[in-house]
Parts: C-alpha cells; structure tokens; sequence
C-alpha cells in the first residue's frame, strides 16, 4: 500500500528556493510508493494547523521551510504515529543540518523516498514546544530584533549581532537546574535539544537529540574583548572548553528573573514573562532521515561502475585455442 505525504511549503521563508520545490516533486519522488498532496501555507501557525489536522490520514508531514515552519510542523505531531520529513529552505536550517538533511532540494526529496525513521526527543518550554534549540538572553534578544525587520537570511542575521553586542546588558538569573540553584547574571541561556542554532554554529557540542537529556549551556557575563574566541569557539565545537561556559544536562530547568525574560524556540521569538520551566519529551517525534549509506552513496553517484565501463570480458572457455599458449607439462 502507498504511503500518504503531505508536504506543506511555506511561500515566503527563508531565501526563496522553496518556489521550485513543487516542479522537484514531481521530479523526484516515488510515486509508485508514494501518494503525495501539496499544500501552501498562508500566515504564521498555519502550518501547525495543516499537520494537527493530517494525523490519522497521512503517514509523513513534510515541512518545507525555515526552522519556524519545522517547529510548526513538529510540534503538530509530537506523540502521534505521524512523521515529519524536512525540505530545508530556510536561512539556518539547525534541526536539519543536525539530522544531516541535504539543503540540494532534489536531494532532500531522495530521502524522503528512502522512508528511514528515526525517534527523536523534543523540549518544552512552558508548555511551548521546541525540537532543535531554545534560549534566553542574547540569542532571545536578536530573535526579536530579527522578527521585527523585513530583510532574511543569514548574512542580514549577522549584521544586526555586532550592532546590538555593543549595547547589550546581561540579566541575572536564579536558574533551578535539576535539583541544585543558582544565581548569576548571564549573557545567554541555551536549552539544547540538537547540539547547533543553524549554520553550523554549534552551541552544545556534545548534544545527542535522542538521550532524554537537555543540553543546558550557560554562557556567564564576559568581557567584550572576549567576542572573538566566543564566535570562533561556537564555529568549531569547542565552546565547552571556554572559562565562561558552564555546559551541563538535566531533564528539567526552571528559570526565574526579576525583569520580563526574552525566549525564543527554534529561533522564533517569545516573551516568557518572570518563570520558564524547560522539560525534555523523550523520543516524542518521528522524523525521517537519510539512511547511514546516503551521504556516502551520493559521492560515488558520479563514478559509473567500472562493469558499466567497460565491455563484457569473454568467457575464457570461449577463447580460440592457443591465444592463452600452451598447457605447460
């Protein structure tokens, strides 16, 4: 029997490469194993909508978008026999750069056909749903910024973070984690579910999506001369070995200030007023991802087999007599 995929593509995420993805569809997929349905989505939560309402008539969800639109997606489906699949077209496309889903669209669509699951776990945040990394401080600080202009992409991310460094005042926290307190002003507070925000910077570099553990990672008040070794320690996975950090796991964290405290999940910005409660979710979602073999099948893709090559060898009982010399005594 065909599975059923729905793929819901959100029009105005990211940088544009979602427009081609219907054409690729039909390209792409295996429509002999696979009914397919496309759907656009309209405004913000409408998403969510789409995916609450395919559980119990589709098999796979597919978000086709930024990271906002695979919360959207996600979050629909947590606890349910439904899976989502990923089309990145976003600007920093973390969860799926995590789970090691191609950003090439025809390639995305190739593991989709390949229908491989894997359980992952999934975070929640008052009551909110993260999937890939939630947070409050700075990086909540420059969501909302972020949210509030109209130009996209990365390079427009990382404009706006140096002009705002400049002027930003950490707050202090009284942070619950497990069962041990603490009190501290912090630049930024970071809940991860994956070990990376997007584009390969990682803020918990040791994250595993699937351990029943959050990722806490606290980056304490530091000096301004100190930003360069923080960016280069978030771009090559060594921000654990910074004297700033404080790196730990626990399966739930509550934080409280004294002023209103900025969030954001999955890079989307929300107001979390005076108290967040963190959970993790153990292995709450399906998702599909590529086969272990993928990536490495898709290096040999350009070489043909030498078999396809060549021609045929002869048989050797087919040779004329004497072309291999005489049988030696």
């Amino acid at each position: 029997m065909k599975k059923r995929i729905l793929f819901l593509i959100n029009p105005i995420s990211g940088i544009g490469k979602q427009r081609t993805v219907e054409q690729l569809v039909e390209k792409e997929i295996d429509s002999d194993n696979l009914d397919v349905e496309i759907q656009y989505t309209e405004y913000q939560g409408h998403a969510h909508e789409l995916a609450s309402e395919a559980v119990g008539k589709f098999d796979v969800v597919v978000a086709v978008g930024g990271d906002g639109t695979v919360n959207e997606v996600g979050s629909a489906l947590i606890n349910t026999s439904v899976a989502m699949a990923i089309i990145p077209t976003g600007s920093g496309n973390g969860l799926a750069r995590y789970l090691d889903i191609p950003l090439r669209i025809n390639r995305a669509i190739q593991v989709i056909n390949l229908m491989n699951f894997k359980k992952i776990d999934t975070l929640s945040v008052n009551g909110r749903v993260s999937l890939n990394v939630a947070g409050i401080g700075f990086d909540a600080f420059i969501s909302h910024r972020f949210a509030n202009i109209k130009e996209r992409g990365p390079i427009a991310y990382m404009k706006m973070i140096p002009k705002e460094f400049a002027n930003y005042s950490s707050l202090t926290y009284t942070i619950t984690i497990d069962d041990e307190v603490y009190q501290l002003p912090a630049f930024l507070l970071s809940f991860a579910n994956s070990s990376q925000w997007g584009n390969d910077v990682h803020i918990a570099p040791q994250a595993k999506i699937d351990d029943g553990l959050i990722d806490v990672c606290i980056i304490k008040e530091f000096p301004k001369f100190a930003a360069p070794a923080l960016l280069i320690s978030l771009l090559d996975q060594s921000l654990d070995q910074r004297p700033y950090d404080v790196i730990t796991q626990a399966r739930k964290i509550i934080i409280e200030c004294e002023e209103n405290m900025l969030g954001h999940l999955d890079g989307e910005p929300l107001d979390l007023g005076n108290k967040a409660e963190i959970k993790i979710k153990p292995l709450s979602l399906k998702v599909v991802i590529p086969p272990d073999n993928f990536r490495r099948n898709a290096l040999l893709e350009p070489f043909k087999p030498l078999k396809d090559i060549l021609p045929p060898l002869p048989n050797i009982s087919q040779l004329p007599k004497g072309l291999l010399g005489n049988k030696s005594e």
